[in-house]
């Protein structure tokens, strides 16, 4: 019963901060208009494409979160910087080209990483750190050679660094809508598969299940949103959109079905916050304003999130002192003396 009270008060507090982060939203949209903010084609698009991706990289994040994989998606975001300069060697500067390249290099990557983890005793975090290393610096070796060349057609390359939100445009928008609706069909057509591949590959593993299929279609699902993200946040912070909406969630429930949904709310509202402000002074950047949002919603939810956060934890401790000290007696002698629980007739014996 006790659980189940604990499970209902957990889902009460998870919807809570959903309906907390669209009544943020609603206000900051409020203030932003207030403040002179023009909601142009340009602001209105940039703020769908990021709460689209928000929305995408929340739900995504929560199986890198409770598989341990965070830094997955950080050397993945930055594998994919090689990957654009070749492509523009190759295509030009073409959008779908760039970001073609930028997935193929993360899916290297990808393969690097689960080849060092078989075939030798590298843990996974260092195979993960030394891909992301190599593939950086080889991406930033590149682009210092195209910047290089006498052609001024590398002009803005660099943004895929730190991303570039104003280049996002309407047909941007419709991409993410479609890889956002592949996303979810496989999400939900493989939701028995995924939660028990996040939480026990072992026992999937021994029952048969196809582990290692399963771990590169959820790996592929992540580098399709990285890709997608790189745009709008660039290779250095995507990973703060994939990872921040997830941690943030996690505070505030047990289930990883509500988890998931309000990752994604919380994903929507720090890429559309992001857009929002950045409308109210021009020279602010889109990119790192959706990664300090996604990171406020993180330190709330750290702080503040029931039975996890800080702040909850500070008060449950000084009731259980409280408790304590009326369970104590006081004799008439002023020493304190603690009340001891009668010994059963066993320990009698």
């Amino acid at each position: 019963m006790a659980m189940l009270r604990g499970s209902l008060n957990s889902e009460r507090a998870a919807w809570g901060a959903g309906f907390g982060a669209v009544v943020a939203l609603i206000l900051i949209l409020a203030g932003a208009g207030a403040s002179g903010a023009t909601f142009d084609h340009t602001l209105r698009t940039v703020a769908i494409g990021g709460a689209l991706l928000g929305l995408v990289t929340g739900v995504l994040g929560c199986f890198a979160v409770l598989r341990r994989q965070s830094l997955l998606g950080d050397a993945l975001s930055h594998a994919a910087l090689p990957g654009v300069v070749i492509a523009f060697i190759l295509q030009g500067r073409t959008l779908s080209a760039l970001l073609i390249g930028a997935a193929i290099a993360s899916l290297i990557a990808m393969a690097f990483i689960s080849a060092l983890t078989r075939t030798t005793k590298i843990k996974q975090d260092a195979a993960q750190g030394i891909t992301l290393a190599a593939w950086f610096a080889f991406g930033l070796m590149l682009l210092s050679y195209v910047q290089g060349r006498p052609d001024a057609g590398q002009a803005g390359l660099d943004k895929f660094i730190f991303g570039q939100a104003a280049a996002l445009v309407q047909s941007d928008v419709f991409l993410i809508v479609g890889v956002g609706l592949v996303v979810f069909l496989l999400v939900t057509v493989f939701w028995k598969e995924f939660k028990l591949l996040t939480f026990d590959p072992e026992f999937a593993a021994a029952n048969g299940f196809p582990v290692r299929f399963l771990d590169t279609i959820l790996s592929s699902l992540i580098v399709a949103a990285i890709v997608l993200g790189l745009q709008l946040a660039g290779v250095i912070l995507m990973v703060g959109l994939l990872i921040a909406p997830a941690v943030a969630a996690r505070q505030w429930t047990q289930r990883l079905g509500a988890m998931v949904l309000l990752s994604g709310v919380f994903g929507a509202f720090a890429g559309s916050t992001g857009a929002v402000l950045s409308g109210v002074d021009v020279n602010m950047p889109t990119g790192p304003l959706m990664i300090v949002a996604a990171c406020a919603v993180v330190l709330i939810s750290v702080l503040f999130a029931p039975g996890r956060g800080m702040v909850w934890t500070v008060i449950q401790q000084r009731r259980e002192r409280q408790t304590a000290a009326r369970q104590t007696v006081i004799p008439q002698n002023g020493g304190a003396q603690p009340v001891i629980a009668k010994r059963s007739a066993k320990h009698q014996r």
